[in-house]
């Protein structure tokens, strides 16, 4: 596992235009944290790198948001409110993670028994400071 020590937004916002330039079709990142930890902070970051240009915002009660502006389509996933396994799969949650864009899913502790073995798991973590996070990212495919 490797742990990043953020500063601030900005690095967070680097992190995560890094991370989508390796991203490629299929790709899933799982992220989980306290709420206002940073996970759509994050999701931003990706989806900038990805080259979108829609404004993202927290699927919190649509479950899931599609961006297809970008290299890559984005699905943003935010399954915090999710009752059960057919749920999740009722919203079509299978066509997405293993179809041609990048998946990344907020609260994804929630659902992580259907995550599929290649996903970026990244926990995000309050720092010291106000603006500081920990980034906690586990590529392992053993989950």
């Amino acid at each position: 596992m490797l742990e990043i020590y953020i500063k601030n937004e900005k690095e967070a916002e680097e992190l995560g235009i890094q991370l989508a330039d390796k991203l490629g079709p299929g790709s899933v990142i799982a992220l989980t944290g306290n709420l206002g930890a940073g996970k759509t902070t994050f999701t931003k970051a990706v989806a900038k790198g990805l080259g979108i240009t829609d404004l993202i915002v927290s699927p919190t009660f649509t479950i899931i948001q599609e961006y297809r502006s970008g290299r890559l389509p984005l699905y943003h996933f935010d399954v915090y409110r999710i009752e059960d396994e057919d749920e999740l799969f009722e919203l079509g949650y299978e066509e997405y993670i293993y179809g041609e864009g990048v998946c990344v899913i907020e609260w994804a502790d929630r659902i992580a028994d259907f995550l599929p073995d290649h996903t970026i798991h990244i926990h995000i973590a309050y720092g010291d400071g106000e603006n500081e996070r920990i980034f906690q990212i586990d590529e392992n495919t053993s989950h």
